[in-house]
């Protein structure tokens, strides 16, 4: 993946870019993930792209990677309570506004993925499947997927029954039957139930 996107950016004067990008708007449980990222132009880093084309092993090495050699990382979180009071693109955009103030060098400009962030004022462009088409965005979506996972892995050991380590909060037949016997967790999104219909056991 190239700098193109990062480099037209430099062309006009900019020098702090930060890519943005999001995970678990599709969740039924935990939170929407942010993460922005200001990498470093010299950095190599041929193994990153759309974290959704990497296993989690690749995910996790690609974290490394690039924690190692950005300028500045941050992350920002909204969780299920934010998204039913918010609605999720509002939540989304919450995580990400948190995410690029949570940056320890403040950013002149930011590349997102699909969004715009209009109580920033910075210069921003939003790219459409902008994960596989900027190399900060892509880097951004990694560290995103990265730190939910974890999250999830970490809810998993206090709401077992509903299996978070395996679907990590999406809509999966599991884990839909487990809402179904166990009800909604403190983690669920109550604004998603419809969502929650469930196949009777056997269909």
């Amino acid at each position: 993946m190239r700098w193109t996107h990062e480099d037209a950016l430099r062309r006009r004067g900019h020098r702090l870019i930060a890519g943005l990008d999001e995970v678990g708007r599709g969740c039924l449980a935990g939170p929407v993930v942010a993460a922005a990222v200001i990498l470093d132009r010299r950095s190599r880093l041929p193994g990153v792209r759309d974290s959704k084309l990497l296993s989690e092993a690749q995910r996790r090495q690609q974290f490394g990677c690039i924690v190692l050699s950005a300028i500045a990382y941050g992350f920002g979180v909204a969780d299920a309570e934010m998204v039913d009071r918010m609605n999720v693109v509002g939540a989304t955009r919450e995580a990400m506004r948190e995410a690029v103030v949570s940056l320890c060098w403040p950013p002149d400009a930011l590349l997102i993925d699909a969004v715009a962030l209009p109580d920033l004022d910075l210069t921003q462009h939003s790219l459409i499947h902008g994960d596989a088409r900027c190399l900060s965005i892509a880097a951004a979506s990694i560290l995103a997927k990265v730190f939910r996972d974890e999250m999830m892995k970490e809810f998993d050991d206090f709401y077992p029954a509903y299996r978070f380590r395996r679907n990590k909060g999406y809509p999966t037949l599991e884990h839909r039957r487990a809402i179904g016997v166990m009800g909604l967790s403190p983690l669920h999104r109550r604004t998603f139930s419809s969502q929650l219909l469930l196949p009777q056991q056997g269909q």
